[in-house]
């Protein structure tokens, strides 16, 4: 069977030096299936984000391999990165409320073959929890950094660290925070230098963008 509406991307890898991502929200078990099966057919693993619970449930037995995260509704068919290497990026979150990005954020890196590390809950509201945490970070190549509210956790991390920092606003926050865009703003609006700002709760855009950057490090 060949879908008409399914173009899929095998020459990416070569191309840009990473995979193609399947965004499953819109699309059909069917689809779903038929996209993992083409993949499977070239020996191919597959990264699906926002894979809703039930999507999973429904094509889960269909294959040997299947990791989900519930919490960040990725999934991932074959295996999925290194996992034992020294970590290269550090994924910071002002609240654990933050974790769904945080996940998503994480598992697309170690999919992508980029070793990372999780330093959760160490927003501006505690700001001795982020500065204990400085000696730590230092030692990564690659900061992201992941807040909702008004998001200053990012600003704080840009003057406070010279690595690449990557900024992701989340839909975490009461009335004005307007879901994720008060943090957007704040983050766009940074007095902090040469911040990087990806859209709101775009876990995967900060690390496809922080997987770039280490890939020009490796060149």
């Amino acid at each position: 069977m060949i879908k008409s509406n399914v173009n899929l991307d095998f020459d990416r890898e070569d191309r840009l030096g990473f995979k193609e991502v399947v965004f499953a929200e819109r699309k059909s078990v069917e689809t779903l299936r038929y996209i993992i099966n083409q993949y499977q057919k070239k020996n191919s693993n597959v990264l699906l984000t926002h894979l809703q619970a039930e999507k999973y449930e429904a094509i889960k037995d269909d294959f040997s391999s299947f990791f989900y995260d519930e919490v960040s509704q990725v999934g991932i068919v074959g295996e999925g990165g290194p996992i034992n290497e020294v970590p290269l990026v550090a994924i910071l979150s002002a609240g654990t409320s933050d974790e769904s990005v945080v996940n998503e954020t994480y598992y697309t890196l170690q999919f992508m073959g980029v070793p990372c590390h999780r330093i959760q809950d160490i927003g501006v509201a505690g700001l001795d929890r982020f500065t204990k945490q400085l000696d730590v970070i230092r030692q990564f190549k690659v900061v992201i950094v992941v807040a909702g509210f008004e998001g200053a956790l990012a600003s704080v991390a840009g003057g406070m660290l010279s690595q690449p920092v990557i900024a992701v606003p989340t839909s975490v926050g009461y009335g004005v925070a307007a879901g994720g865009m008060a943090a957007l703003n704040a983050m766009l609006a940074s007095c902090a230098n040469g911040i990087t700002v990806v859209n709101i709760d775009n876990g995967y855009g900060a690390a496809m963008a922080a997987k770039r950057i280490i890939q020009t490090f490796e060149k």
